[in-house]
Order: structure tokens, then sequence, then C-alpha cells
């Protein structure tokens, strides 16, 4: 008799196995999630990775809804297990606003409440505000049996919905359900709050950077300046890209480029402290290219002994109608392109010297070249031409062909050709380009 009750004490084996499935499965689709969520720091790539898995590891169909920093809702992603179930727009977009007092679950749910649990679905024409009749109206196409809203919150805010459903009524969504959506909820909330917290990093550091380029560029009589500044793609940080034109005291035109070593807000500050250096110089001296340079490089030594930095400096002269000449000395720096209006393209490496912060005593070399009517000088950053792992003559080669075919194209075609084409870089970019007129009748 004791054996049949010690017998009949003992757990199903069985029942055993699947609760350990389940939880086996549980973790599995955790571990999916954060990892597809961890991999992007874009919200809308992250929520869309997010319903791939859900659906049809957990629902037949989700969604997602956000809140922007004006608290409008607008439905992120929208997945189904039937991709055909879904029309053209896959319902997603802005949505109504969230309005108090309402009945909606999705509204009281991006107020703050819920998770909630829902069997029962008002038709189209009970909703009671705009917000409920969308809502609705999407849960008469999707016909759901079962559905989970749980809100993303993060930091005490709360950041939008995660709807999840199915369809079979043989097996619907419970409470156990009801607490693993919450717990994706959550790790959906800290990838979105993460991912705007980066572009707000990433807005900022640009709005920086591009503070401290000129606000407007010289007008100069028949001359046309286009100047382009372009962050990487990937960072959220300020950088030592600059360029700069202006006219001299003496009334030529000067062209500077210049790129300091770094990513960080120091490259940023020394930047800034070599292109007000450099306009100082060349608005005191009336000295040639090079011994600006020169002059540049020994206050760099001074003040900023362990930062290096590349550079042209640059004089376009020629009167009211040329010709016209250019006179450049180069710290470093990408040589710069001259394309003529016919597509023929040579780079200016006469004046080419050390990078600034090597040694600050070296003579430097001046170059002259011609600028014929017509024709566009190009001076640009290393962004523009290098690539990991490529050789940069490739690179070269590649500016030459693209800034050929732009040629007869207006200046400012002309550089968001060369950056369309050419953009798709890890670093900084700055450009400027200068199109020469053509020779007076």
């Amino acid at each position: 008799m004791k054996e049949e009750i010690a017998l009949a004490g003992e757990p199903d084996m069985h029942d055993v196995d699947e609760v350990l499935q389940q939880a086996l499965a549980r973790l599995t689709l955790l571990s999916e999630v954060t990892a597809a969520l961890s991999s992007t720091l874009s919200t809308e790539e992250a929520v869309r990775r997010l319903c791939r898995i859900l659906v049809p590891q957990l629902a037949d169909w989700c969604v997602v809804d956000l809140l922007d920093e004006h608290d409008r809702p607008h439905r992120a992603a929208v997945a189904h297990r039937d991709s055909a179930r879904l029309p053209a727009d896959r319902f997603e977009g802005p949505l109504p606003p969230v309005q108090e007092n309402t009945t909606d679950p999705l509204a009281q749910v991006l107020r703050g409440a819920g998770p909630l649990l829902l069997a029962s679905f008002p038709a189209v024409q009970q909703a009671c505000d705009p917000l409920h009749a969308v809502q609705a109206e999407l849960f008469e196409r999707l016909d759901p049996d079962s559905v989970i809203i749980a809100p993303l919150r993060a930091r005490r805010q709360v950041l939008g919905a995660l709807t999840v459903a199915r369809v079979r009524p043989e097996r619907p969504l419970t409470a156990d359900d009801q607490s693993l959506v919450e717990d994706l909820a959550h790790r959906v909330a800290l990838a979105v709050d993460n991912g705007r917290l980066y572009q707000t990093v990433q807005h900022i550091a640009e709005r920086l950077q591009r503070s401290l380029l000129p606000d407007r560029l010289p007008e100069v009589g028949r001359l046309r300046l286009a100047a382009r500044y372009s962050p990487a793609h990937e960072a959220a940080e300020v950088g030592g890209d600059w360029y700069d034109a202006f006219v001299t005291p003496g009334g030529e035109l000067a062209l500077i480029i210049g790129d300091v070593a770094g990513h960080d807000l120091p490259a940023a500050v020394v930047m800034s402290q070599l292109r007000n250096m450099l306009r100082a110089l060349a608005c005191d001296r009336q000295e040639p290219p090079g011994e600006i340079l020169r002059r540049l490089d020994a206050a760099n030594e001074t003040l900023y002994g362990m930062h290096t930095a590349t550079c042209i400096y640059g004089l376009v002269t020629g009167g009211g109608d040329g010709p016209w000449e250019f006179r450049h000395s180069s710290a470093g720096h990408p040589p710069p392109l001259l394309v003529t209006g016919d597509g023929e393209t040579c780079y200016l490496e006469d004046g080419a010297g050390l990078l600034l912060g090597v040694d600050p005593g070296v003579s430097r070399r001046n170059a002259f070249d011609a600028l014929p009517p017509e024709s566009t000088l190009l001076l640009y950053t290393d962004g523009l031409v290098e690539r990991p792992e490529e050789h940069l003559n490739h690179g070269m080669t590649r500016l030459r062909q693209h800034a050929a075919a732009l040629s007869r194209e207006p200046v400012e075609t002309f550089c968001d050709g060369v950056l369309s084409a050419l953009g798709a870089s890890d670093d900084d970019i700055a450009l400027i380009a200068l199109r020469i007129p053509p020779a007076a009748p």
C-alpha cells in the first residue's frame, strides 16, 4: 500500500518534459530577441527584426507602435504569418492622437497601463475615438482570437506598445504568455531608447561639427563656389575635417581644406583653433602659401604639439576676368583635383609637403597651377577616396572618373554628384569646389 501511494505521488515525466521544453523555448526566444535588438542602433530596423522573430515563434501576427518626442503615435512595424493578409501599406504610418478617458486598450497601454490580455474586440462602429477605430479595423482585418498589448517602458517613460496576437482558438495566449510579452517589451523599450539616445548624440555631434564650418561661402565675381560636409555614417562623434574660403585683404580668394587626426572632441577643438589661426595668418601676412603653413605649423607645435593634421592652403588670383592661377602649398593632404570643361583631369601634386605636427622647422614648397576657363578645382578630405583594405590609387581613380563625368554640370550639382558616388565612407568627408568662368569674349 505504501508503495502504491509513493507511486501515485510521483510527477508525470511527460509533464516535466513539456515544462522543460517550454522553458527552453522561452529562453531561446528571449536570447534571439536580445541578439537581434542589440545588433543595430536603428530603431526601425530593431522593431522589424523583433517582429520577424516573434512571428511565428510566439504569435501569428504582431505590431509595434511608437511614440515620438511629442507623444504622437505611429505604427512602426506590422508582421503576419501569412504576408498576403497584409495590405500594400502594411497598416504602418502615423496614427491618430492618444485620447484621454478612452476605453481603447492601445490608448490605455500608451498612457502606461498594461500589459493587457484581450479575448474580445469591438467592431469598428463601436470605436470611441479615431485611434480606437484604427485599432478595431486592424483587428477586424487580421481576426485575432487572443491578443496581448504591452507597454514599452524605459527610464520611467512609455515609448510605445508591443501587440502580439494568435488566431487559433485551440492555442490562445495565456497569463504565462503575458509575463513573457512583458519581458520582451522591456527589452524592446531599452533598444528603442538606446537607438534614440544614439540618434540624439549623432545629431548634436553633426550640428557641432557644422557650426565650426563657414556659414556661407564668399561671392567673388563670376567665380562659383560650392562645399559639402558629410559625417561618417556610423559615427556619433565630432571630427577634425574642415573647409574654408574667404577673400584676403589683398583681394585674393583663399581656399582651405584640412583634417585633424582623430574623431573626438579634442580633434574638433584643435581643428577650430587651426582654422582660426590660419585665417588670422592669411589676413595678417601677405606671404606665399608655403610660408603661411610654416607659421601655422610652428604655432601648432607650440599650442598643440601632440596633434597632427593635414592641410592645403591656396590662393586664387586672376583679377576680374582672368587668366586664373592657383598658388598653393600642402601639408600632407591629398592633392587637389583639376577637371577641365572637356573632362580632362589631373592631380596638382607639386606643392606636397609634410603634415602639420611633424617638423615645424621644415621649409614648405609653393606650387603654381593655371586654372583654365570652365575648369573645376576640387579640394577634399581623405574620406572621399580612402577605403579599408583597398589601395588608395583605386579611390583616386574613382574620383577622377566621376569628376570627369560631372565636368559640365553646375558646381553645386558637381559636388552633390561626387559625394553621392563616393560618399559611402567610414570617415567624415569635407570638400570644396571652385568653378572658373568661361573666357571673357
